[in-house]
């Protein structure tokens, strides 16, 4: 079994959770609030300040110029790819960049950008993978799901953008390769490793759960 399958396994029934949430289920009906929408959008882009940098220490702890690229290649897609697509959204309602960057990070965004941070600057290559892989991987199995279910969901007027992204070929080859580069990296390790790394997946999975549950329901500083 890869690793990955194993890692599938363990998170499924977070998953599935995330997959039934209401927030994930609006996005597909077309039903979602939208002050609930918009508090994704900003508290995702200023999460998506610090996932940026993730890749950039992935270019850092790389072992070879082919991998070094590739990690470039995802800072730039986010930066200029999906960060671009929570601008082309902040237009709509009147939001402009400057806000986007102001908002201030709830305890949650916060406690999942330092924990991947943390990882990223003090564990290996693989434990950095591990730990922010479950963010485009979960993304990716919702953008599917949504467009799946949902047939008029990639049509919608104000979500239809979101569940092209996020379900598209280009996304899902970013998430492959790093599922792909995992696998290579854990081949042959031994357990006491691996069960490190599925703990960061794990860990991170819960925050990608409370990150939904969070936008939706409301989570700021409580003073």
């Amino acid at each position: 079994m890869k690793f990955s399958e194993r890692l599938f396994e363990k998170v499924n029934c977070i998953w599935e959770k995330t997959h039934e949430h209401p927030f994930v289920v609006g996005l597909g009906r077309g039903d979602l609030p939208v002050e609930s929408f918009i508090r994704y959008m900003k508290q995702d882009y200023v999460f998506l300040i610090d996932y940026s940098k993730l890749f950039a220490f992935g270019t850092v702890k790389a072992r070879d110029v082919e991998t070094m690229a590739a990690f470039a290649k995802l800072l730039e897609e986010t930066l200029n790819g999906e960060m671009d697509l929570h601008r082309k959204y902040a237009k709509r309602f009147g939001i402009t960049e400057q806000d986007l960057e102001g908002t201030e990070p709830t305890p949650i965004n916060l406690a999942y950008t330092r924990y991947m941070l943390n990882v990223a600057q003090n564990g290996s290559l693989e434990e950095l993978i591990s730990s922010l892989l479950p963010c485009m991987w979960s993304y990716w199995e919702i953008g599917k799901t949504l467009a799946e279910n949902y047939q008029n969901s990639s049509n919608h007027l104000l979500y239809g953008d979101w569940v092209k992204m996020y379900s598209s070929d280009e996304f899902g080859s970013l998430a492959i390769w790093l599922i792909d580069l995992l696998d290579q990296l854990t081949e042959g390790k031994p357990e006491r490793e691996l069960a490190v790394l599925e703990e960061h997946f794990l860990i991170t999975s819960r925050f990608e759960y409370m990150f939904w549950d969070m936008v939706y329901e409301g989570g700021d500083w409580p003073v």
